[in-house]
């Protein structure tokens, strides 16, 4: 079996995910609207600029984690799920799944984003097998921190080589789906790289490198 690796945001997803939760907690002024908001964007710009301090982000959107009971951020996420992720779920990227589940490969998700944010998300689209960034919790609460290597950029490598030693398996056949410079690390790896409605910086590097460019809008 062969490895499917999927990043989620603007790949399998119309849209970010992390984004579109801090615009949820905005709307619903969960937090406070005016200061989030313009701090969640200054976030989402440095990332495709490509020069977000991850450890800074992630201290910033992980500190509500740890500020409510468990319970209630769940209930958040349900509605957050019908409110923001359903509605940019591709079709075609279902497809692609399917394809690839029906051809027997291995599926996984690896992305930046927090597990709080993703682990639903990838059980809705049928994937086991999620690295992401992830949450510190405490007797059953999150502390507000992350724990382990963010899976960014360099960590999504990191993260990706640990699970291929833990689990005794390799790259061999292996393809990675992505929408971002960010995960170029990662698409040089893999046999199969394959560059997914790209931003301008990946398009190039892509065409560039004879890889395969397609559109799942």
């Amino acid at each position: 079996m062969s490895l499917a690796i999927f990043d989620l945001d603007n790949t399998l997803l119309g849209g970010d995910s992390d984004h579109a939760w801090g615009e949820f907690i905005v709307a619903h002024r969960i937090v406070d609207p005016d200061e989030y908001k313009a701090r969640n964007d200054q976030f989402f710009n440095d990332y495709l600029a490509g020069r977000l301090d991850i450890q800074i982000y992630l201290n910033f959107c992980l500190q509500l984690l740890g500020e409510h009971p468990t319970e209630q951020l769940d209930a958040w996420h349900r509605q957050f799920m019908q409110e923001k992720i359903l509605p940019i779920v591709l079709p075609k990227a279902q497809t692609l799944i399917e394809r690839h589940r029906q051809a027997g490969d291995t599926l996984m998700i690896i992305t930046a984003t927090n597990r709080f944010i993703t682990g639903p998300i990838a059980r809705h689209l049928g994937i086991d097998i999620l690295l992401a960034t992830e949450c510190e919790k405490t007797d059953g609460r999150y502390t507000g921190r992350t724990a382990d290597i963010p899976c960014f950029r360099d960590g999504k490598v990191s993260r990706l080589e640990r699970w291929l030693l833990e689990n005794n398996r390799t790259l061999e056949g292996s393809h990675f789906y992505s929408d971002s410079h960010n995960d170029l690390p990662l698409l040089s790896m893999v046999d199969h790289p394959v560059a997914v409605d790209p931003d301008d910086t990946l398009r190039a590097h892509a065409e560039a490198q004879g890889w395969p460019v397609i559109s799942l809008r």
